[in-house]
């Protein structure tokens, strides 16, 4: 017979990170230390914490700061919990942007937009929500059951959901590397 002994997760967790790079790895962080103490499976952790990062990025590169602030000056908010059911939501809300967040279609060698593609192979489910105030926020659920044995292990075709277009490469032999060689 196996003893198992639950740990309590934080609830909830919210934090304001700066409209910039400056706050992403306090907040990463943080949220490694609370999931870990909570118990939760280091393989979820690992998810929401890249999740968290794609967020923050994305909050500070398309999004504004809340409040009033001018962009760079002012905070976003990150928060993350997990519910009674062991589901872990993490959500990001910044002063609202000129786009929606969507996934994009990046060329093989673009530099970005890749972001919301990764959430969506990780991620069980996420989704947009506006308020009033014109703020975004950004959620997800990394996943249904923290305390399942299997949370967090990626999904079968995890490979095929973010993948780089193909690109043709001519048949060579080895010996073609050679043949401008007298």
């Amino acid at each position: 017979m196996a003893l198992v002994v639950a740990q309590e997760v934080p609830t909830s967790s919210s934090m304001a990170v700066p409209h910039g790079p400056a706050g992403v790895g306090e907040a990463r962080h943080r949220m490694r230390v609370q999931l870990r103490r909570g118990g939760v499976r280091e393989s979820v952790i690992d998810d929401a914490v890249l999740i968290l990062s794609e967020l923050l990025s994305n909050a500070c590169k398309h999004g504004r700061p809340l409040g009033d602030a001018l962009a760079g000056d002012g905070d976003v908010r990150a928060a993350w919990r997990v519910d009674t059911g062991g589901r872990l939501t993490v959500e990001v809300t910044d002063g609202g942007g000129p786009t929606r967040p969507a996934p994009a279609t990046p060329s093989v060698t673009a530099h970005g937009g890749r972001g919301l593609n990764i959430i969506t192979a990780l991620a069980d489910d996420w989704g947009v929500r506006d308020d009033a105030r014109g703020e975004v926020t950004v959620w997800v659920i990394v996943h249904s059951d923290v305390h399942d044995p299997d949370a967090g292990r990626r999904r079968d075709d995890f490979a095929t959901r973010v993948v780089a277009p193909s690109v043709a490469i001519p048949d060579l032999e080895f010996s073609d590397a050679f043949d401008d060689r007298g």
